[in-house]
């Protein structure tokens, strides 16, 4: 099963890497302008965010609706390639990859997570980012055309549909308790879910505008993206050898990756031109990032019964929710004030360390 998971991650974010980094640029290239491009790429996240809720009335995160996303996941990506110059056609096919994606890789998780465990879910999961920036280097070298992005993109996804469809056949039919078919009370947990998505909403500036704000402070592209691989690099090495870090107290674990984070938006803030201080904040993405993202969904598969449907929530309130929050305030900040858009950052992910603090005394 090693192997159909590492499978699985390796496409599942070679499809992110695609999405985020080259679709935006490929719209671009075909005639579209930005505030189109950008109504079309706030869907996804918005339908991230909304998915889960219509999980909780009973509907349940079974094989045949895992199946039928990894259908949809196909269709979509076919509709970019049909609907490439219609801003309807894409908008809709941007919508159906992000209810795709926001079905697929929750049940995976809780799979991997009962498989694997914790500890080695590290191990598994580094194949992701090494995916992410594989397809990245490849198809920065090959992309002469919107089609050849376009191509990569089904690609991946045709694979990734492959994996999780043999990792979900393989997975046994009674490997759910009874409880798992209960509610699942967020509300019982306030200060996690605030610090949940707080923890996003201060990654808005670095996903959406670091390379910018490096650019515009004199550091050069070429360096920038040797800053972005750098992170990645380590962020692979820290699940290699998390497995230790996730012995301890997991809720104490999310509580320092906040404060760390805190930090490190604090040296972007403090030291924009600074190339060793900003490859020391980078290093931190191990912690801010990678440690963060296995304590948290490790948490909360031991915090609630209904583990693939608290799977979804995180990924729909933190990454769908906090990423569409962290997204306009941060577009908003760096076109009015952007000296001051990773203090912004700093100071959200600070109020996410209180969150956690004020989860752990409601524990």
């Amino acid at each position: 099963m090693a192997f159909l998971f590492s499978s699985f991650y390796f496409f599942y974010f070679s499809i992110i890497a695609i999405h985020i980094i080259f679709i935006p640029k490929v719209l671009s290239m075909v005639g579209f302008p930005p505030s189109d491009i950008g109504i079309i790429f706030a869907s996804a996240p918005l339908v991230r965010f909304i998915i889960p809720f219509l999980f909780l009335r009973g509907l349940q995160l079974g094989r045949g609706i895992f199946n039928a996303a990894l259908l949809l996941l196909f269709l979509s990506v076919g509709s970019f390639y049909l609907a490439l110059h219609s801003f309807w056609g894409l908008l809709f096919a941007n919508i159906g990859l992000g209810v795709g994606l926001s079905l697929v890789l929750p049940y995976i998780e809780v799979i991997a997570l009962e498989q694997i465990g914790k500890e080695r879910y590290g191990k598994i999961r580094l194949f992701g980012s090494i995916g992410f920036i594989l397809v990245a280097l490849a198809l920065v070298k090959t992309l002469t055309s919107a089609e050849i992005a376009i191509f990569y993109l089904i690609a991946t996804v045709f694979f990734t549909a492959v994996f999780g469809f043999i990792i979900a056949h393989k997975e046994p039919h009674q490997n759910r308790t009874p409880q798992e078919n209960g509610a699942l009370h967020i509300f019982l947990h306030p200060w996690l879910w605030i610090g949940f998505l707080l923890m996003q909403v201060s990654f808005g500036p670095f996903y959406n505008f670091f390379t910018i704000y490096e650019t515009d402070h004199g550091i050069s592209l070429d360096m920038t993206i040797y800053l972005w691989s750098f992170g990645v690099i380590i962020e692979v090495l820290m699940f290699y050898f998390q497995g230790p870090l996730l012995r301890r107290n997991l809720l104490h674990v999310i509580q320092a990756t906040a404060i760390v984070t805190a930090f490190r938006w604090l040296l972007v803030y403090l030291f924009p031109e600074n190339l060793t201080i900003l490859f020391m904040s980078q290093s931190l993405h191990a912690l801010s990032f990678a440690l963060f993202h296995t304590a948290a969904i490790s948490y909360l598969f031991t915090l609630y019964s209904h583990r693939k449907l608290a799977q979804q929530f995180f990924f729909g309130i933190a990454y769908g929710l906090g990423g569409f929050v962290g997204a306009i305030s941060s577009g908003y900040i760096y076109e009015y004030i952007p000296e001051f858009l990773f203090l912004f950052a700093a100071f959200v992910s600070f109020i996410s360390f209180g969150a956690f603090l004020k989860a752990s005394k409601h524990e």
